[in-house]
């Protein structure tokens, strides 16, 4: 099936759709959207993507990424894919907005302007192989040194929100840290 991306400007104004593959062998700035799904322990989830995958294949990313089609809101894409990807439907919460250009795999590129969501992981998870190839949960910490010693192991768009976003990432991520309940002394009268 052709899918049809919206092609954005500078000002993320739509402009016109295009085809994907066709985008991405033209560079052709697009509308794009990238989930990082948190766990109570306040872990980020990574997706190794499927090494079949049209770019990147084999690279670990953040939970799940996407466009969203011609006609289509970003955060009704950004669930529809969650739920193709990883098989489960969670609240999202936008968080941010990323832009990036980098040169891929297969003589592709990506210029996107992304949507960024936050979301709490279900218990349960149900990966599709065909676009999963297997699943990690990290810290933000763990993360960051991961890829300064091996940057060739992660799609591009993650390491670049890393790069570019490392303090929005991890404000979004404290609002997803569980919460000590303060703890009330009462003094009891002798």
């Amino acid at each position: 099936m052709q899918e049809s991306l919206i092609l954005v400007d500078a000002r993320n104004r739509a402009i016109g759709c295009g085809e994907k593959r066709a985008v991405h062998e033209a560079g052709l700035r697009h509308r794009a959207f990238s989930i990082f799904l948190v766990d109570a322990a306040g872990r980020l989830l990574l997706q190794q993507r499927a090494r079949s995958k049209y770019h990147s294949g084999g690279l670990w990313a953040n939970s799940c990424c996407g466009h969203p089609r011609c006609g289509e809101t970003t955060r009704r894409a950004a669930e529809r894919r969650l739920g193709e990807e990883l098989g489960v439907r969670v609240p999202l919460q936008f968080r941010f907005h990323a832009r990036y250009r980098a040169e891929l795999d297969h003589g592709l590129t990506e210029d996107e302007f992304v949507y960024i969501y936050f979301g709490r992981a279900p218990a349960v998870l149900a990966p599709d192989p065909a676009e999963v190839a297997a699943l990690e949960w990290t810290t933000l910490a763990a993360l960051e040194r991961a890829i300064a010693r091996r940057p060739e192991r992660y799609a591009a768009w993650l390491r670049r929100y890393l790069l570019d976003h490392g303090a929005a990432l991890r404000g979004a991520l404290e609002s997803f840290r569980p919460r000590r309940a303060a703890v009330r002394r009462s003094r009891v009268a002798a």
